[in-house]
């Protein structure tokens, strides 16, 4: 297959030959450990680094013997899908005792052991680097004591620690999201939506405990994923009076005509006064004071368990070989770091200042300095807070700014998952700002059919968990039927538009833009948000809906490697969605951990094919019982599924037996994740904040009309590395390609020799961007919100 461009810097230049990395997993586990686990390890042994488990925690590491083991390729095979950690993880009260540590020291100096990878919380992360500034002292301790040579202290003179952070709580300041956490939002949305329906049924009220002692972020992001009528969290407890405020919220629901009610409870809530919150003093609350049935569901170590989402596995690989990068970079003077996430960048930052800004957090609630402990979480969750108070509480009416403007928001191009949230946010959020909300229906085929009506703020009430589109979508620009929109725009007065969907919603803003000089109507503020399964929008890195179909391609491919269990070995040929973008096969075989991965961006011939082949057959030969390949649909003309199945059919005769598997629109269907109900709900809340600054900016007061005519009037929002940005669509032109609809360049390429790498490939590997020291203070641009990644 293609070579990266060889200007580039590669790993090469950074050997690990005759170095020796330990990793172990501490504290509680969490989906993901496990994917983290197998990038170490394969990255490591690719290296020429000689990889070792470490059992149970730091237990394993002090008590030692067959608690350190050597691991092999195949030793972390059959291992991504399986949720917790299979190498096990222990509490240690010895470790945390000097004489505890020297043992440790002890039994990693035997096996020459310098270099340890951490996956685990605060606690574990802190201990690592007590050890870690601890060591010099061990090994001259070790000396005197006559355990090792005295030679051993100058040849093992440092450690050098990497931590990850693996944790569902994501409690950890410097990252945006930690190992698990993805997963856990899985289980409690799963849960949610499980009991929405017989809530419904019966007119009942939820009252759901998710984890969280400390942290609320599990049930913040919960109650903005599933809109949540009440959401109870440590960081910010309710003000005195909530009782009743929450009780008027909630009759208040009910007589719009809703037949449920959610309120989800952080297990840590407390009062102003430091008294805790429970589930069962909330039912008995709402029982008291309303008579409404409600029941009550404590989610506990359900959270944790079950397979990594498609999230938590695409992190924990990135995150895996980035520490493995740090550890061949680190030097005696380099800092112990946490390999974390920015965005959609990954980097690296000194431990102890995310550990310490971890502690100040529990330091601020302790004090009751609540807002300080808010900002301290990071932007994130900031946001996240700042999102949902203002989605899920509706002022009066006559509290609501009164802005004249009407505002219109559609879907255009194929339904993807999270459009729904998307919508519900866009429509809420222009209330509060005193707009008039218009839905149109069938996109911009409805549009000029006159398919237009305004919505209320319970119209869009139980959208976040719907999949699809609700509001109708369609792939008809707007050039040919420019008149009739322009006619359908004077009618009802609207003053901007809010387009939601994929290439099309680009292309569309492109035609508006160029209509302008003929028609004014559409000389008013437009934003498109993203939204589409196969990722080609230039201009963002992400779009809404591409995580929700990823998690169905990795769920299929699980069942379907499963089905081989027991079997002789086998081969699945996977096609997948995505046009020419072949975004959903890499990262969906980087999240599978499949074989390879064909695509239109990355050219291949029959030579290629043959040497897929025979390095499969080879796998096959030793203890490999299945392969995975995957295929995006139009990846090659000639080269289809069913000539890739037909070849690998033959040619692994008498080694494996091949299958394939078309996936279809299975992708685009189903309940959006957490992660597309959230971004969908964020992308378009700014969205909307971007269109009422610009309706009032464009307001010319003399003429009693809005007119917006230059370029940055008409923009597309999105993720780009670790900053939202608002990009006028006419800029984009030169990113595109628009015959085969995808961007020119695309961040995700770098992920296919990660891919290529795990799947025991030798390749190239790009780290001419890999993450670089920073401090916490620097790692989040201050004027825009980076933190999509929930």
């Amino acid at each position: 297959m293609a070579q990266p461009d060889s200007k580039k810097i590669f790993f090469e230049n950074l050997s690990g030959a005759g170095k020796a990395i330990a990793v172990l997993t501490s504290g509680g586990d969490a989906q993901g450990m496990n994917a983290a686990v197998r990038a170490v390890v394969r990255m490591g042994l690719y290296v020429g680094a000689k990889v070792y488990f470490i059992h149970e925690g730091y237990q394993g590491m002090v008590d030692g013997g067959d608690n350190i083991e050597e691991a092999s390729w195949e030793s972390v095979s059959s291992m991504l899908q399986v949720g917790g950690t299979v190498i096990g993880s222990a509490r240690c009260k010895e470790f945390r005792s000097h004489e505890g540590r020297l043992k440790a020291a002890h039994n990693l100096v035997q096996r020459g052991i310098t270099n340890l990878c951490v996956i685990g919380g605060d606690g574990s992360l802190t201990g690592a680097n007590l050890f870690r500034e601890e060591w010099s002292g061990l090994l001259k301790e070790l000396v005197e004591k006559g355990l090792i040579e005295a030679d051993a202290v100058e040849r093992y003179a440092a450690l050098h620690i990497v931590g990850m952070v693996g944790s569902i709580d994501n409690d950890f300041c410097g990252t945006d999201m930690t190992i698990g956490t993805d997963s856990a939002l899985h289980r409690i949305i799963e849960v949610v939506d499980a009991i929405m329906t017989t809530a419904q049924s019966h007119q009942r009220t939820f009252v759901l405990e998710v984890m969280g002692r400390h942290c609320g972020y599990l049930a913040l992001v919960s109650a903005l994923a599933c809109g949540a009528d009440w959401v109870l969290i440590p960081e910010m407890p309710p003000e005195d009076g909530w009782e009743e405020k929450m009780c008027q919220k909630l009759s208040a629901t009910r007589s719009r005509g809703t037949r449920l009610n959610i309120i989800i409870v952080a297990e840590g809530s407390l009062d102003r006064h430091g008294k805790p919150i429970t589930s069962s003093f909330v039912k008995d609350l709402v029982v008291k004071h309303l008579g409404f049935d409600t029941r009550v569901t404590i989610l506990g170590h359900v959270q944790r368990g079950g397979t990594p989402s498609a999230f938590d596995r695409i992190l924990a690989s990135r995150m895996g070989v980035e520490a493995v990068l740090a550890l061949l970079e680190t030097t005696a003077d380099t800092p112990a770091c946490v390999v974390s996430l920015c965005g959609n960048q990954s980097v690296r930052l000194p431990l102890m200042e995310c550990v310490q800004m971890t502690q100040e957090v529990q330091k601020a609630m302790d004090q009751k300095r609540f807002e300080e402990a808010v900002k301290l979480r990071g932007r994130s969750f900031e946001n996240n807070l700042r999102t949902y108070k203002l989605l899920a509480h509706r002022k009066p009416e006559s509290e609501l700014p009164v802005s004249n403007f009407n505002v219109a928001v559609l879907n255009v191009g194929a339904p993807a998952a999270g459009m729904n949230a998307a919508v519900r946010s866009a429509v809420r959020v222009g209330i509060s700002e005193g707009h008039k909300m218009f839905a149109v229906n069938d996109g911009f085929e409805g549009f000029y059919k006159g398919q237009i009506k305004e919505v209320k703020w319970s119209d869009v009430g139980g959208w976040t968990g719907q999949g699809g589109s609700l509001l109708g979508t369609k792939r008809t620009l707007p050039a040919k039927h420019a008149d009739k929109i322009a006619e359908q725009m004077r009618k009802y007065n609207i003053n901007a538009l809010l387009v939601i969907g994929g290439f099309e919603a680009s292309l569309s803003l492109l035609e508006l833009l160029a209509a302008r000089e003929k028609y004014e109507e559409f000389c008013v503020p437009m934003v498109v948000v993203p939204a589409t399964v196969s990722n080609n929008v230039p201009g963002s890195d992400l779009s809404i809906g591409a995580d929700t179909a990823l998690n169905a391609i990795t769920d299929t491919c699980d069942r379907i490697k499963q089905s081989a269990s027991g079997t002789k070995r086998r081969v699945f040929i996977i096609e997948t969605m995505g046009g020419y973008c072949g975004y959903l096969a890499t990262v969906g075989g980087l999240a599978a951990g499949a074989d390879a991965a064909y695509i239109y961006e990355e050219p291949f011939d029959i030579r290629d094919l043959q040497a897929n082949v025979e390095h499969l057959t080879e796998k096959m030969k030793t203890s490999i019982q299945r392969g995975l390949v995957l295929r995006n649909e139009n990846s090659n003309d000639n080269y289809t599924t069913d000539f890739i199945y037909q070849l690998y059919s033959e040619e692994g005769k008498g080694v494996f037996d091949c299958r394939k598997n078309v996936l279809g629109h299975m992708q685009q269907g189903g309940a959006p994740s957490p992660f597309d109900r959230n971004f969908g709900t964020k992308m378009s809340a700014k969205a909307m904040q971007w269109l009422s600054k610009k309706l009032l900016e464009t307001y010319r007061r003399d003429e009693g009309r809005v007119f917006a005519n230059s370029e940055d009037s008409c923009c597309l929002l999105g993720m780009l590395g670790r900053t939202l940005v608002f990009q006028p669509v006419v800029t984009l032109k030169d990113h595109t390609d628009f015959i085969h609809r995808i961007p020119k360049e695309q961040w995700w390429l770098k992920l296919r020799p990660l891919m290529k790498i795990l799947a025991k490939y030798k390749t190239s590997y790009d780290v001419s961007d890999s993450g670089q020291i920073e401090h916490v203070i620097h790692t989040r641009p201050k004027e825009s919100d980076a933190s999509v990644a929930m």
